[in-house]
């Protein structure tokens, strides 16, 4: 996209705004489809928890995309999309065994990954196909809170405990179909991730009947100018050759399977806010948004940076700034940044905003959410509208007037 597509959704649709490139996120998901070309069974389940909209979800249906959903209400949003059932994985953590009965009575995948809900699930359902999460106890991800795969993560089931979860399938004649792991998020060293997958083709050795593997995703995308990435093109090379060895040892075609969110949608969104005020102390330069936080956490909550361009000015002189929210408390999205000279009323654009933004956006400061828009094939689509009163206050229930008088 152009700055002056950007400029002109924003005069439309108003600030703040989010805007995903269609284009982008095609692109990356065919990059992904080639990098494995080689590999007969693939199959792609976006990790929609990174993007949520119905029109994203219906855009990579079309594309052939399945869906990777961790709640009952991301499996709903699926059904709503248009996916048939047996494109819907459902791989949760720490939800209640009412929960996965649910799901499961929809005839989707289920992916458990915890001995109790197992053994539990596996007594009551024996001849249900369930995937199972493996922890392989590796590293890997580009922030505590975003790896998932080492000793003390709460997430799968510990390779050291297979023996115990051998046992459990054995005793309820479980139908186990596919084996699963996910390390965590903007995975770098790719031979991390091999080293982490021979973990799992060594699990997988312990069932006879499995139909895929599952290999989660974790992708690193570049988040500035020259940034470094995970090279797909190198992995899929890699694993794929291991991968087709393997299922030559195991004695059946598998399908692999990935669940990418971040590779997919990241970089093709963009988040639009206009600077309300230009602040200038006795030692830094505020630019003030109409946002804050509440539209855009990251920052805040991993340290996340978000390139952020004055496409208002692109071309002019380049000054130091602190890019600040609105919300009344510490609210930064960037320190120090060099950006083209801003003034009030310039739009701001931050870049790669289309993983875990809007999905985490929130109404604190009983501020409304922003609208999205999907920009595709030169045209903006409004996918969802800017919030309004109506919407904070719909669901609460105020006291009956007899109470507030007394």
């Amino acid at each position: 996209m152009q700055s002056k597509d950007l400029l002109q959704l924003a005069e439309q649709f108003g600030s703040p705004l989010y805007v995903y490139d269609a284009e982008k996120i095609q692109s990356q998901y065919n990059r992904l489809s080639k990098a494995f070309s080689k590999v007969n069974k693939l199959r792609i389940n976006y990790a929609m928890k990174a993007l949520s909209n119905v029109a994203i979800l219906q855009l990579l249906k079309e594309m052939g995309s399945g869906l990777d959903t961790v709640s009952i209400q991301e499996v709903l949003l699926g059904l709503h999309a248009g996916y048939e059932p047996d494109k819907i994985f459902y791989t949760p953590n720490g939800v209640s065994l009412e929960e996965i009965e649910e799901v499961n009575a929809m005839g989707v995948q289920i992916n458990i990954d915890n001995l109790s809900i197992l053994e539990q699930f596996g007594t009551k359902y024996p001849n249900v196909p369930v995937c199972i999460r493996i922890n392989p106890h590796v590293m890997a991800g580009g922030n505590a809170n975003i790896s998932v795969g080492h000793i003390d993560s709460k997430f799968g089931i510990s390779v050291h405990q297979l023996p115990h979860l051998v046992r459990i399938v054995e005793n309820t004649k479980m139908n186990i179909v596919g084996i699963h792991m996910h390390t965590g998020s903007d995975i770098l060293d790719i031979e991390v991730f091999l080293y982490a997958a021979e973990i799992l083709f060594d699990a997988a050795k312990n069932f006879k009947n499995l139909e895929f593997l599952d290999f989660g995703s974790g992708f690193k995308v570049p988040y500035k100018k020259d940034d470094i990435e995970t090279n797909i093109e190198e992995l899929g090379k890699k694993l794929s050759k291991r991968f087709n060895a393997f299922c030559t040892e195991y004695g059946k075609e598998l399908t692999l399977i990935f669940e990418p969110g971040k590779f997919l949608v990241s970089e093709a969104g963009y988040f639009l806010a206009k600077v309300n005020v230009v602040k200038q102390t006795t030692s830094t330069v505020f630019a003030g948004i109409d946002s804050g936080f509440n539209h855009l956490i990251r920052p805040m909550f991993y340290g996340s940076q978000h390139h952020i361009e004055n496409i208002s000015h692109p071309k002019g002189k380049e000054r130091f700034y602190s890019v600040v929210g609105y919300i009344c408390e510490t609210d930064t999205f960037a320190n120090n940044r060099r950006i083209t000279e801003i003034k009030e009323g310039d739009i701001l654009s931050f870049r790669n905003a289309g993983a875990y933004c809007f999905s985490m956006a929130s109404n604190y400061n009983s501020r409304y959410k922003p609208a999205e828009v999907l920009w595709m094939n030169g045209k903006g689509h409004l996918i969802r509208a800017h919030e309004t009163f109506e919407d904070i206050l719909k669901n609460q229930i105020p006291l009956p007037i007899a109470a507030t008088t007394v």
